[in-house]
């Protein structure tokens, strides 16, 4: 069978099984899949609540002893070099406060020895686990706070002031720095006893110590913090009320329709943990929204096996992105399923200025979410997503036009001063931050202008008819590309995993932005790609990239990376090579025939060591889009 022929048919066979899967309200929903961590989580606060659903708390259990590895640890990715402690104690807290496993069982004694030998509680370097387990009475908190809470007071103008920090580092920090300024801990009669998970008490400290080069002492920063504190007006007892009282409202006003905060799930959790520290009832309103918003985002594996709990549901991103590769594959945009998908879009644009408007203060606003829920947390990527989804129907109905108009001015007003994009807003990478005493302090409270970012907003611009000779944003999104190339000639991705994804996602914007395939960047970047391909012809990349900062291979090829580095390929190459070739019908055997770990393995980043996804889309969405790439670009048809 030719190449020609069996593209044909590999892509209108997925195409035929994406339309069969979409919902009756245009959508698609694929499992968003961040590890088992949020599940332990999830666990946790409903037992501390009381709540009275012990079939789903069953569920909860079995999917977390169903992860748990041979030498009883817990692990982040499949190929992690040893458990992850931070996940192992979450996992090992959980199930013991689940009820249905005991600490005198063999796995679980396993897990305890595990931690045991990693050091204990004390070093794990996790915020969110620590914070979790201070709040249930099984760690305490720090006598002192490396940011006091009234840093909340400080207004936008201060040089500290809570906007310089990313937006999903705010909702999460918040409710952390009230539970933590009230000492707060909650048991009930059936919380487990960590104790022995550390010698004694004193040892279960918060390590405050700079997370970054330590060349600016944390005790002369953070008097310098409390200084600027005392400085504000009123009384020192007053003005801890207020700042308690402005963490209050400032989660309240950001709560989402279906009860969640900013639709994350880890930080509804915290803000659940928060609202009792300040006298809510554990059955108040508020609370109980947001356990059911909670229980609106579990999932099942693919086998329907394991439930889990989405810390944020994918609806939106997953159905820009399909609907824009099944009209790349060829279905019309007049066909039933792109309309629905479009209609379905349309009703998530999001008009209101929220807090994105603090660094960007643009009259108009029209980006969208990532979740279905998502109504406050516009963000680029998915924006451009939805933008390339309604493209072809732009230009035919008023409404869609309006609709591209607000979200194509949304994105240019979002380019940061240096030339890059970010992910959800502006101007958001203060040095500061990343002095911070915790673990991936710059990847947790910064969103820089990031290679993936930019990339991806420079091929939608091109591909949408804009380039760098008439517009000076192209131009300079083009450069801030050109400064970041690693050594290699590869870019590092921080949304995906990871070289990989970040020089896809340059190579192609670059090429979109008219760039030639001659060029110097571009040479190398080709040159560092066809170096990392596997003898099977398809591409792998280890999460371990993300945490040592360089590349690692995975010594397996990924169904959506082999896509995105076919796609790259494809982008600079005016006819097809051998090594494009061999790679597309690898491609093509991975999604008739998907096998193994590696069908499942997380190409999401989200923080380095400590979590990452894994998009259940992600195994159709892009092979399907490097497949019709090649049949547009190779095949004329």
């Amino acid at each position: 069978m030719t190449i020609d022929h069996e593209l044909r048919e590999g892509i209108a066979w997925m195409s035929r099984r994406l339309l069969a899967q979409q919902h009756s309200d245009g959508s698609w929903r694929f499992p968003f899949d961040s590890g088992t961590s949020p599940d332990a989580y999830l666990l946790i606060v409903l037992r501390t609540l009381e709540i009275d659903n012990e079939p789903l708390l069953r569920k909860l259990h079995d999917r977390l002893r169903s992860a748990q590895q041979p030498d009883g640890s817990w692990k982040v990715y499949p190929d992690e070099e040893q458990g992850n402690l931070a996940a192992t104690v979450d996992a090992y807290y959980a199930l013991l406060y689940s009820g249905f496993s005991h600490a005198g069982d063999e796995q679980m004694q396993l897990a305890k020895q595990f931690i045991s030998e990693q050091g204990g509680l004390r070093k794990v370097d996790s915020v969110l686990t620590k914070a979790f387990l201070a709040a249930t009475g099984q760690y305490p908190w720090p006598a002192s706070l490396v940011l006091p809470i009234e840093v909340l007071l400080f207004p936008n103008h201060f040089p500290v002031n809570l906007y310089d920090f990313s937006s999903y580092a705010r909702v999460h920090f918040i409710p952390i720095l009230l539970l933590a300024d009230r000492r707060f801990s909650v048991t009930t009669p059936i919380s487990p006893d960590l104790s022995e998970l550390s010698a004694t008490r004193s040892e279960l400290t918060w390590e405050w110590r700079p997370s970054g080069d330590g060349s600016r002492p944390m005790d002369t920063w953070v008097d310098s913090l409390k200084q600027a504190a005392g400085s504000l007006a009123g009384y020192p007892a007053q003005l801890r009320e207020d700042a308690r009282r402005k963490a209050e409202r400032y989660m309240l006003d950001r709560i989402e329709p279906d009860g969640t905060l900013y639709s994350y799930g880890t930080a509804t959790l915290l803000m659940i943990l928060a609202l009792l520290s300040l006298g809510y009832d554990k059955r108040h309103p508020v609370i109980m929204h947001a356990v059911d918003g909670l229980l609106r985002t579990l999932a099942v594996t693919d086998d329907g096996a394991y439930t889990f709990m989405q810390n944020t549901p994918s609806a939106v991103w997953d159905t820009a992105l399909l609907s824009h590769a099944l009209q790349e594959a060829g279905v019309p945009a007049d066909h039933p399923a792109i309309q629905n998908a479009s209609a379905y879009l349309l009703g998530k644009q999001q008009y209101k200025r929220t807090d994105w408007a603090v660094h960007n203060p643009i009259d108009i606003a029209g980006g969208w979410g990532f979740s279905d829920s998502n109504t406050l947390n516009p963000d680029v990527d998915d924006t451009t997503a939805a933008l390339r989804a309604i493209h072809r129907l732009a230009a035919k109905d008023e409404h869609h036009t309006d609709a591209w108009n607000r979200g194509l001015n949304w994105i240019l007003s979002m380019q940061n001063k240096d030339g890059g994009w970010a992910a959800f807003e502006k101007d958001t990478d203060k040095e500061w931050l990343s002095w911070l005493p915790i673990h991936g302090a710059r990847d947790v409270a910064t969103d820089p202008s990031t290679a993936d970012l930019t990339g991806r907003t420079l091929e939608f611009l091109g591909s949408a008819g804009l380039n760098h000779e008439r517009f000076a944003c192209i131009r300079r999104g083009t450069e801030w590309l050109m400064r970041h190339q690693e050594k290699d000639g590869s870019w590092y991705g921080r949304w995906g995993i990871c070289y990989i994804y970040g020089t896809w996602a340059a190579l192609t914007g670059l090429s979109a932005a008219g760039t030639i395939p001659q060029h110097p960047s571009v040479q190398r970047a080709v040159g560092w790609l066809l170096s990392i391909q596997n003898e099977d012809g398809g591409w792998g990349e280890s999460c371990s990239s993300d945490v040592k900062r360089h590349y690692v291979p995975l010594g397996a090829s990924i169904p959506s990376q082999t896509a995105w580095a076919l796609d790259a390929l494809i982008a600079v190459h005016p006819r097809p090579t051998s090594a494009i070739d061999k790679g597309i019908r690898l491609l093509l055997d991975m999604v008739r025939s998907p096998h193994g770990w590696t069908s499942h393995y997380p190409t999401g980043g989200g923080l380095p060591g400590l979590f990452y996804s894994d998009y259940y889309s992600y195994k159709s969405i892009w092979p399907l889009l490097a497949l019709a790439r090649y049949q547009k670009k190779y095949l004329h048809s």
